[in-house]
């Protein structure tokens, strides 16, 4: 992205400070038409929910992966009823990730301790703005709450078709990494979701944080362990192990790897929602999905396979 290295100079002691990586300055806005802003954070929804949705298609055709007869050996879905669950999906992470904002953090967060910035009139906002409810284009958008309402969505997808959950929930387990790496990139992009202040050399200088401190880039550490590590893991799980002989698991594993990932990352997040000390918004989200993994853990190995 045209990240340059920079060494700075002490102009007292003529020593050097550690290096530091300019900040990529990217428009947020890739292109505008007329009064049509095109995003890049907008794009990299799409692209996450295109690429997943390719991949998924992928997986359906390899037959390899359907051998089990735990599938009579053939995929879980059919290629029409996947494109048609991916509409189900789509309105999953909006609708969800909004209310999932607006609940968690606009409500719940700054209604019982109200001491982030962002908390400034909420939540009564909301009631003497009921706009502001669905407002996404001011910011607001919660990854559990999107990864709820897609649960969701496939639950009631599935009932209506008679499909299997815990094995279409896999299929979208595998391919949610995709869509959390193009996230955090445009997290970076935007420069927001800044990290605490550091040293390390590869430390950068956010330009909307409130002071010139340089800080960890914690949207690329979230990009790489709960996007490229994750979806490393989880194809693995798949191919090598054949996780997906056991339905439910792969999303087990992705449950229990986000959380951890996310928890960790935390620590160098210069999270405005802290409860207390280090403890955050983002760390108390996790133990619900480790919870929800052990219930899909059970639900794998409840039983031998066919």
């Amino acid at each position: 992205m045209g990240i340059l290295f920079a060494t700075r100079h002490s102009l007292f002691a003529g020593t050097m400070t550690p290096a530091l990586l300019n900040y990529p300055h990217i428009d947020p806005v890739l292109i505008h038409l007329g009064p049509l802003a095109i995003r890049w954070y907008a794009l990299s929804y799409i692209t996450g929910l295109l690429l997943g949705w390719g991949l998924v298609i992928l997986m359906l055709r390899d037959k390899t992966l359907w051998t089990s007869p735990v599938f009579g050996g053939k995929p879980p879905a059919t290629e029409d009823e996947i494109g048609d669950l991916v509409v189900w999906a789509t309105l999953g992470v909006i609708l969800g990730g909004r209310l999932g904002f607006v609940l968690i953090y606009g409500t719940f967060f700054c209604g019982i301790w109200g001491t982030s910035p962002a908390c400034a009139g909420l939540p009564m906002g909301y009631l003497e703005n009921p706009i502001k409810i669905i407002a996404a284009w001011e910011g607001g958008m919660s990854f559990h709450g999107g990864m709820f309402g897609v649960m969701l969505a496939i639950y009631l997808f599935c009932r209506k078709r008679g499909l299997d959950y815990a094995k279409i929930g896999d299929l979208f387990a595998v391919v949610t990494p995709v869509g959390l790496f193009f996230g955090r990139i445009a997290n970076f992009i935007n420069g927001e979701l800044w990290g605490k202040p550091t040293n390390v050399p590869w430390a950068m200088i956010f330009p909307r944080a409130p002071d010139a401190l340089q800080r960890h880039p914690s949207q690329l550490y979230e990009a790489a362990l709960e996007g490229l590590l994750l979806f490393t893991i989880i194809q693995i799980a798949l191919r090598v192990f054949r996780a997906q002989e056991r339905p439910g698991l792969m999303v087990a594993i992705f449950l229990t790897g986000y959380g951890l990932f996310r928890g960790f990352v935390e620590f160098f997040r210069d999270s405005d929602t802290v409860y207390f000390g280090w403890f955050s918004v983002g760390m108390s989200l996790s133990i619900p999905m480790f919870l929800i993994a052990a219930y899909f853990y059970w639900y794998a190995f409840r039983e031998k396979r066919a």
